[in-house]
């Protein structure tokens, strides 16, 4: 039985963390689900957005020490880097959400501490209630944030708030967390506020999201000169896809656009 569920509806995917009576916390058979869950809405060229949330009273408590230390041998496995990825197990479990050519939404009540923060992290946006609580919580067992959230966190925040949230593993409220720079708007039913936006994305070309999501990804600590480039390859291509007509079509009829598929 899957930890993690999905389901698409109009472009739009709801993946749910699925472990309520645990607090979502993360076990080695939750982060394999959310591992296959974004591979597979990867394949999906009709996908145009995804929210992620968690069932029942958290987002993730984080991760399930007591689960997670009676497989040792797993831990090992799962600890490994697949070279053709430069990510583990745990890493990959947030970071194929960046991995994904449509923007990502979290939404997030209640507990987002440890691993579950940095999933949310890895999102392209979070929406959150003001009464959430955040945490590096890794620093309360004496380890370091290893699942991309030092990477996520140095986009996000400057570098005395990320070493200052690193080391203390501090809880801080959705409120708190808006004002840092971790949240990207605050909503009392944060799921509702996160499709909506997800719909807002509907009526943009498929392409031009996927390349806008490529390009700030890939050069945002890049030289001027790199980010250049890849602007001028990304540009290249969205003038000649089909997309990019119907977009262009759509604007100036002030019509709703009915895009084709993602084309990479």
């Amino acid at each position: 039985m899957s930890l993690v569920s999905c389901t698409v509806e109009g472009g739009i995917a709801q993946v749910r963390l699925d472990r309520p009576d645990k607090l979502n916390a993360l076990t080695l058979d939750l982060l394999d689900d959310l591992v296959a869950t974004a591979r597979s809405l990867r394949r999906d060229r009709t996908l145009r957005a995804v929210v992620v949330a968690g069932e029942g009273d958290a987002f993730c408590a984080g991760l399930d020490f007591a689960s997670v230390l009676r497989q040792p041998a797993r831990i090992v496995t799962a600890f490994v880097p697949r070279p053709w990825r430069g990510t583990n197990t745990f890493q990959e479990a947030c970071w194929a959400w960046r991995r994904l050519p449509v923007p990502v939404v979290a939404a997030v009540h209640g507990h987002c501490l440890g691993g579950g923060l940095q999933i949310a992290l890895a999102a392209d946006f979070r929406f959150a209630t003001p009464d959430s609580q955040w945490s590096v919580l890794e620093g309360r067992w004496g380890i370091i944030p290893d699942m991309s959230g030092v990477r996520s966190l140095a986009q996000l925040v400057g570098i005395d708030t990320a070493k200052r949230l690193t080391m203390t593993a501090e809880v801080v409220s959705g409120k708190d967390a808006f004002d840092l720079g971790l949240v990207t708007e605050l909503d009392a039913d944060p799921v509702a506020a996160a499709t909506r936006f997800a719909e807002s994305l509907l009526v943009r070309s498929p392409d031009q999201l996927a390349a806008a999501k490529r390009l700030f990804d890939d050069t945002w600590t890049a030289s001027a000169r790199r980010t250049f480039a890849r602007e001028r390859v990304e540009q290249a291509f969205l003038l000649a896809a089909h997309n990019t007509k119907v977009a262009r079509e759509a604007a100036l009829a002030r019509a709703t656009p009915v895009f084709g598929p993602r084309r990479r």
